[in-house]
């Protein structure tokens, strides 16, 4: 197994944050769209820490800023938990993911078991 990256960890637990945090509130504001954004979110983090080759950092990146975005694109900015939950989950992770992505040398492309490589 490759080298441990521990931002694909802080992603996999943003979207876990995201995905189970829905299910602690009493009204079911942004339910779906974090529920569903943050199930992708933790996929993503999860074959990276795997080692599967499939998403790249930026890919995970992305996910992440559909998390943060999620509160004015499905209308649950007014829902405090809710949105806050979005902004802070997807907020970390996809700083932590830009800087990741970038400190891997920006490639489009994973090997098994480490971080993004260029050719």
């Amino acid at each position: 197994m490759g080298k441990f990256a521990w931002q694909d960890g802080v992603a996999f637990l943003a979207g876990l944050v995201a995905l189970v945090a829905p299910e602690l509130w009493a009204d079911d504001a942004g339910k779906q769209p974090l529920m569903v954004l943050g199930a992708l979110l933790a996929l993503a983090g999860l074959y990276a820490l795997l080692g599967a080759g499939g998403p790249t950092p930026w890919t995970t990146t992305a996910f992440a800023l559909l998390v943060f975005v999620s509160p004015w694109a499905f209308s649950f900015a007014g829902e405090a938990a809710a949105a806050w939950t979005a902004w802070i989950a997807g907020g970390i992770a996809a700083i932590v993911g830009i800087w990741g992505a970038t400190q891997s040398g920006g490639g489009l492309t994973r090997t098994g078991g480490g971080r993004t490589t260029t050719a």
